[in-house]
């Protein structure tokens, strides 16, 4: 999911952006190498300094950043169960962080000297809002991180009786659980040990990006689109006057800018008797000319801009929340038999025209939601029809067992995990065909001349070790691989200088101790919450699996957008098979454990360095964002199994409006690997479905990896080729969640291509349309305990 990332000259008009001087705006500091900088400018060392000065970590910011992230919990909650799909809402938080703060300032103001005295809403910063929106991400992220929308319901609601774990444990939670397990299926665990297994998860995914912080954001670079956009977007709504240092800093770029604009005169001068006094005030005369302009135009801007988006956000939270709440009263909204009764009836192809499904599709855009369609038709249009008619799939089309719903289920597996296991197996190949083409020369050559010993010595000494970042864009057709291998390794004190000042950086104690604590933390919670279940071996080996897969995780979402946790938690299923017997009574539950141990580690993660790309953009501390990340990883590990438990104790599932279509495909891929029976004629299906996005997969990452004329990255025809998540997301859900979807990602595509218009407020129309139904399905979820009449 990439959002918005604007329009380069949009956010370069903003540089001179100043405040107000009613009191009506807050006084900020911009960040220079985000509002005057192209996208990706890296700051420098004196910007990096002065903004490590400004407060890093307050109350106020980790507060804002908790209330904000429990709402997108509860969103996050609700979407998840009905379609496996959640959004970390970075922009929107950090849009809402900003209004909050704007405003309070501006009642105090409005309410005279006496609560103008209290400073309420003053210097709220760049470097706060980067730790709000952290937060928020932090916490609203943990229902899909603890596997409260996947990988619990599954477990609570979807395991067979036969299915049912052995274990000698004593625990009364546990015996209980298990003796209702063998009667009617399903692992139910109280409230507190989905606690603990949520905190056990929420953890060790932190602490581990911060020694890959280093590599990927501060020497390679990679551009974490998101994070990129997000800091953009921070960089224009505090767009204000610079003052101090970072102003003098300012100044001397704009004087560079200012002598590239006069080189006749600075030609004319050295021919001729013109003082460079002379030279000097007319520069100087006419950067104070076009400031004075371009400051109260750009002013008028900033402000009219911010308030245009706050307005459309709150026209359309208000929209989406009014038909959230009309739908309690009328469900038959949910499902509209737009293509006749028959078709609705028969073949579920019905159309539910929820304003946040039409949401997402914006955020995903044409690409993704078209592919999705695709998936769709290709799934309920071509293959239910044809299960159902040659008797494979003789139930009732809507039934996960018997119906051809739960035969098309097993393709879209088949699909999900041929794409991860040649995506992740492309981002092992790569580097390690980079680093072979620039050393393997070398080290032979060096080998023939001066034998093995030398040269293992000369590698492993602290003369050649360094920086040696891998070149993602590099097309391995370089010849002079020598002059190559030197450049790799040059430049790495350069490169210190872009980083934090060393007190705001998380130190190499702090992570190694806290990476012990968190893994022994996840262990323990793992073995008390399902004892004598799964053994600590096996428990470890998840871990580690975990931490290996996220590292290909961070670097996909790193370069692409994408976290492709779905993939990495089906192949830590994949490996898990093969360790664990298949005619254990554990080996079921024991699979969809170590997924999702593995799916929260790459999580948390990705979660926390797009946030890192945020802050490392505009000079936050890393220190005070791990630490907020670990606070609200902590809340939202509770919020989470809390809200969880509200909505399944409220509704049926699975049912009605939470199919939990992602608990289906944890479940029937711990069936397929741990050697279950399949449905009738799906392993011919399922393999030819493989070898076939396998096969399109290869050529997807073919095409992104060339390069254009112009230099751009990715063949034309790349978003023509059906990518292999979007097509299995479309088949294992329903068409009523995917035709909102994909109306979406029209509009999307409507406003920017047909158009011409920039994405931002495209995404801010979405957000709010996500946020009104994920928060008034809160009041939903209470007319529905107290069971008030609808239709």
């Amino acid at each position: 999911m990439a959002p918005d990332r604007g329009s380069e000259d949009h956010y370069l008009l903003r540089d001179d952006d100043s405040s107000d001087d009613n009191g009506e705006d807050l006084d900020y500091t911009t960040s220079r190498s985000i509002a005057q900088e192209p996208i990706g400018q890296e700051p420098d060392p004196d910007f990096l300094a002065k903004r490590s000065e400004q407060p890093q970590f307050t109350f106020r910011a980790l507060f804002l950043g908790l209330l904000i992230g429990v709402l997108i919990a509860f969103s996050n909650t609700y979407f998840g169960l009905q379609t496996g799909w959640i959004s970390g809402m970075a922009m929107p938080s950090a849009l809402i962080g900003f209004a909050y703060f704007k405003g309070l300032r501006a009642l105090m103001c409005r309410m005279g000297e006496t609560f103008q005295r209290l400073g309420w809403g003053e210097g709220f910063s760049e470097v706060e809002n980067v730790l709000v929106q952290t937060v928020a991400g932090s916490v609203g992220t943990m229902p899909l991180g603890c596997g409260f929308v996947g990988v619990v319901p599954a477990l609570e609601f979807l395991l067979k009786p036969d299915e049912t774990p052995e274990s000698a444990s004593t625990d009364p939670d546990i015996v209980s659980a298990l003796a209702t397990a063998r009667e009617i299926g399903g692992l139910q665990l109280p409230l507190g040990k989905l606690i603990l297994w949520a905190l056990g998860l929420c953890f060790f995914g932190v602490v581990f990006a911060v020694p890959l912080r280093k590599e990927v954001i501060v020497r390679e670079k990679l551009r974490f689109p998101s994070g990129t956009a997000t800091a953009l977007m921070i960089g224009v709504l505090h767009g204000g006057e610079k003052s101090g240092a970072e102003g003098e800093m300012e100044q001397r770029q704009k004087a560079k800018k200012a002598r590239s604009s006069i080189d006749d005169d600075e030609e004319e001068r050295l021919m001729g008797d013109v003082s460079p006094a002379v030279v000097q005030d007319s520069g100087n005369n006419t950067d104070s000319e076009g400031d004075d302009f371009n400051q109260s135009k750009n002013e008028d801007r900033m402000k009219k801009d911010w308030q245009k988006q706050i307005r459309l956000l709150m026209y359309s939270f208000g929209v989406s929340g009014v038909y959230t709440l009309l739908t309690y009263f009328i469900p038959q909204l949910h499902s509209l038999p737009i293509l006749g009764t028959h078709l609705s009836n028969v073949w579920l192809w019905n159309l539910n025209p929820s304003p946040a499904y039409v949401g997402q599709g914006i955020i995903m855009g044409p690409a993704t939601t078209i592919h999705m369609f695709i998936g769709a038709v290709l799934g309920w249009a071509v293959l239910s029809p044809l299960a159902k008619s040659k008797g494979w799939a003789a139930g009732d089309v809507g039934d996960w067992n018997t119906g051809s719903k739960g035969w098309i289920v097993w393709i879209s597996l088949a699909i999900m995990l041929a794409d991860a296991i040649v995506s992740l197996g492309w981002l092992i190949l790569r580097p390690t065909i980079w680093y072979t083409r620039i050393y393997a020369p070398e080290i032979i050559n060096s080998i023939r001349q001066h034998g093995l010993q030398h040269t293992v010595a000369h590698f492993t000494s602290s003369a050649t070790r360094g920086y040696s970042p891998v070149n993602l864009n590099d097309p391995l057709t370089t010849t002079n691989t020598n002059s190559t291998s030197k450049s790799a390794s040059a430049g790495f004190d350069d490169e210190e200088d872009y980083d934090a000042p060393p007190h705001h950086q998380i130190g190499v104690k702090t992570t190694l101790v806290g990476l012990v604590l968190t893994l022994a933390f996840c262990v323990f919670a793992v073995q008390y919450s399902f004892a004598g279940i799964i053994s600590i071996g096996l428990t470890l080996l998840a871990l580690l699996l975990a931490l290996l897969l996220s590292i290909m995780g961070v670097r996909a979402l790193g370069e692409t957008d994408l976290n492709p946790v779905s993939g990495i938690s089906k192949l830590t299923q994949l490996i898990f098979a093969l360790v664990t017997p298949t005619n254990s009574k554990n080996a079921v539950v024991i699979n969809l454990l170590a997924g999702g141990i593995s799916e929260a580690g790459a999580l948390q993660a990705g979660d926390l360095l797009q946030d890192l790309k945020t802050g490392h953009l505009l000079g936050a501390s890393p220190k005070a964002q791990f630490y907020g990340q670990l606070i609200g990883s902590g809340v939202g590990a509770v919020v989470s199994a809390a809200v969880y438990k509200l909505y399944t104790n409220v509704y049926k599932i699975p049912g009605g409006l939470f199919q939990v279509p992602t608990g289906f495909v944890w479940i029937f891929t711990a069936r397929l690997v741990t050697g279950s029976g399949l449905p009738s004629h799906t392993p011919t299906f399922a393999a030819g479905a493989a070898i076939l996005w396998a096969l399109i997969t290869a050529l997807r990452i073919y095409g992104g990896s060339r390069r254009q004329p112009d230099g751009s990255k990715g063949a034309w025809w790349v978003p023509y080729v059906p990518g292999g998540i979007a097509v299995a997301v479309g088949m294992y859900n329903t068409p009523s969640f995917t035709l909102a979807r994909t109306a979406g990602g029209l509009l999307m595509w409507w406003w920017t291509r047909w158009r011409g218009r920039e994405e931002t407020p495209m995404i801010v129309l979405a957000s709010g349309l996500i946020l009104g139904e994920g928060l008034v399905s809160i009041v939903n979820l209470g007319l529905a305990s107290g069971r008030v009449w609808h239709l």
